[in-house]
This record gives C-alpha cells, structure tokens and sequence, in this order.
C-alpha cells in the first residue's frame, strides 16, 4: 500500500470512519508491533504497548498532517515514544544481562603469570644454550614439538637407546644449571 492510500485511511478514520481505521490498524500493526517489540522486548507488554498506541492513534488521527511525514513514520513515531514511555515507566528495569557480565571468568591469563611464563621460558631456553647443540635440538623437538623418541633417532640416524641417555644427560644438566 502506498504512503497516499495510508494517508486517505488515517484521514478517514479521523472523520470516523471505523473501517478505514480497521483497514489502516491491518496494514500498520505488523511493522508497529516490531517496533515496539524491538525496545521493549517482552511480546505480552509489546501487545499491550501497540493496543495503547492505536487508541492513540485514533483519538489524535485528525493531527496528522502528511505535509510533515508519512502515515507510517508518524505512527512508527508514536509507537517508539509509547515504548520507551513503558520502559521509563518501570520500577526495576532489567539488570540481568549486566549483573551476569561480572560472573564471566576472564580466561586470559594474568600479568603475574604471563611474566612468570616469560621468566621461566627465559630460565629454560638459558639452561638449554648451555648443553651441546645438538642435544638441546633434540630436548626441543622432544618436549616442544611433541616428537617422539622413535621419531628423533629416525631423524639423528642413533639407536633409540642412544637418544634418550642424551635426552637423560641433557635434563639432569639443565636441572643443575636451574637449581644453581
């Protein structure tokens, strides 16, 4: 329906004419209704929120002047103004959202625990520059990359025995370099 037939209907309906007002009410009330909706959000209140606005837009009808807006933005305008009006209007509005906000575990870590895992990957990789080349490689692909010791004699061309007393040595001079 276009803006003018809108227009001729609330003009109707302010001369009185119910079945325009009935017609014009068919047209408007879904987009209305999802106004209202949208600011007050409980569906019950919205219904009672869109039946007080179209008593108010049958008592003012004959205020509307489509010199000024659209049938459709004037009334868009009623019924937002109505809406918000019912939220001022409560006693306790609602806080849940907010009041939840402070219950949410932040899962980042500290600035304590981030400095302290700095420090200690500090600690670790000193220790590590203190051993043979190859035998800290070997320690990081181990422990950092997950490889296993099959997997690291494969690629050292050494028996797997030979791989781990390296791995052995390595950790217990790393463990002196750290507990002195």
């Amino acid at each position: 329906m276009s803006a003018a037939e809108l227009a001729s209907l609330l003009s109707r309906a302010a001369d009185g004419d119910q079945s325009a007002f009935r017609d014009f009410y068919d047209r408007t009330s879904a987009k209305l209704f999802a106004v209202i909706l949208r600011i007050v959000i409980e569906r019950a209140e919205a219904e009672d929120v869109l039946q007080e606005v179209y008593v108010t837009i049958w008592r003012k009808a004959a205020e509307f002047d489509s010199t000024r807006a659209s049938a459709i933005t004037w009334t868009a305008t009623i019924a937002r103004n109505r809406a918000i009006d019912r939220i001022r209007a409560r006693k306790i509005r609602p806080t849940a959202a907010l009041d939840a906000a402070a219950e949410i575990a932040d899962e980042a870590p500290t600035a304590d625990a981030m400095i302290e895992t700095a420090q200690a990957a500090t600690t670790v990789e000193a220790a590590l520059a203190g051993l043979d080349p190859r035998h800290a490689a070997i320690i990081r692909s181990c422990y950092f990359e997950g490889l296993t010791y099959e997997a690291l004699a494969a690629r050292e061309g050494v028996p797997v025995g030979t791989l781990k007393s390296w791995v052995r040595r390595g950790i217990l001079r790393m463990r002196d370099s750290l507990t002195t």
